[in-house]
């Protein structure tokens, strides 16, 4: 793991992020590895270590400080992540989720907007985000979800489904077409809906392959009433406001699929070292040793790769979505192929609930599919390089 350390020293975090990170750190390996098993085995929503992640002030590191917060660089939120997430995929995508519904509001949202609803994300609320309906999910555009204007009101008809913390959530993000505009792409708009808003339902919790302590849910919109105070940006805006969000969400489910890929990498280390076949360990064997190294490679060029947009993030560029396309797309599918070779390195154990690769393997195969199917990504990176 020596490399690994090395690039951990070489990354200049400053004084500020290094006591955050060390903290992070601590929570992770005392307290949010240690009850991963459990939360997977039951299902249950993991409060405890929300509560945990909220004693440190995590949902601040995003938050204006004028509504609260205490904001601190992307590249050490994203960092966050991959640390939760290496240490329990469901809460990793817990907190990512935050930011997803809310960094939208934070950046489109107006300063009313943001000094009302933003300090219960600062002390420690949840956020959401809603986009997909069953009819509707990489094109976004075939939503059907309808905003009609009445007074001082926004009417909301339809539904979403596949909705990580939709069920547990105080603020969600939901997108929607507006009503009094025909053409679907412009119609697109997006407001923030309460929770307790009569007419929300939540019509089933999903039964999952992996993430079992990730609530993913359903949601039926029945005439819900929101405030038009709570329309983000103008009727219309919404696909400009969800394209440029999802620049920065992807990155962040890059990060939770680097979590997932660190934690499996480890156990295969650890692993190899300790387990021996025919009188020598199992990292001895060249094939493996081959295998190791592959692995070791992609998660090095990733992981620099993803330093490498949160630059492009920190430094203010708003040209960067295939960038974030590509940190997506190759984080996502090492995170799979890593989980994979993990198990089958493991042999039988791998494919018992007694050793976490089993697990692993279960949680990183939605990193490839949610914030836009990979096929997706390969087709916006491809199509970039197309002359015009």
């Amino acid at each position: 793991m020596k490399i690994f350390e090395q690039f951990e020293r070489s990354r200049g975090w400053s004084g500020d992020e290094t006591l955050v990170l060390d903290q992070v750190r601590r929570l992770a390996a005392d307290r949010i590895a240690p009850r991963a098993e459990h939360h997977d085995r039951t299902g249950e929503f993991p409060w405890d270590n929300v509560r945990a992640l909220n004693d440190l002030g995590l949902n601040a590191l995003f938050v204006p400080e004028a509504h609260g917060g205490a904001p601190m660089s992307y590249r050490l939120y994203l960092e966050v992540v991959k640390i939760v997430s290496e240490a329990c995929a469901s809460t990793g995508i817990i907190y990512a989720t935050n930011f997803h519904g809310m960094k939208p509001l934070i950046d489109f949202g107006s300063d009313e907007q943001r000094g009302r609803l933003l300090p219960r994300i600062a002390e420690g609320g949840l956020g959401s985000l809603a986009i997909t309906e069953p009819d509707a999910g990489s094109d976004a555009t075939g939503m059907k979800t309808r905003f009609t204007p009445d007074g001082d009101a926004i009417v909301v008809e339809g539904g979403k489904t596949f909705i990580t913390s939709g069920d547990v959530a105080d603020l969600i993000l939901l997108f929607g077409k507006w009503s009094e505009i025909p053409d679907p792409r412009q119609a697109i708009s997006v407001l923030v809906l309460e929770k307790g808003t009569p007419g929300f339902e939540v019509v089933r919790r999903e039964e999952k392959m992996g993430h079992h302590a990730s609530s993913t849910a359903t949601l039926a919109f029945n005439g819900c009433r929101v405030p038009r105070a709570n329309l983000v940006g103008a009727p219309g805006d919404g696909l400009r406001i969800l394209l440029a969000s999802l620049n920065k969400s992807r990155p962040s489910v890059a990060a939770h699929a680097l979590g997932i890929a660190r934690a499996a990498f480890r156990d295969m280390i650890a692993y190899g070292n300790d387990r021996r076949q025919s009188g020598r360990r199992i990292v001895d064997y060249q094939g493996n040793q081959f295998l190791i190294a592959d692995l070791a490679s992609e998660l090095a060029m990733t992981e620099v790769w993803l330093d490498h947009v949160a630059a492009l993030v920190d430094g203010g560029s708003s040209d960067f979505g295939i960038e974030a396309s590509i940190a997506k797309l190759r984080a996502s599918d090492l995170a799979m192929r890593m989980a994979t070779e993990a198990v089958q390195l493991h042999g039988g154990y791998g494919y018992c609930r007694d050793y976490r690769v089993e697990r692993l393997m279960r949680d990183a195969k939605i990193t490839q599919i949610w914030e836009g199917a990979n096929q997706i990504h390969r087709q916006l990176i491809g199509r970039s390089f197309v002359s015009k």
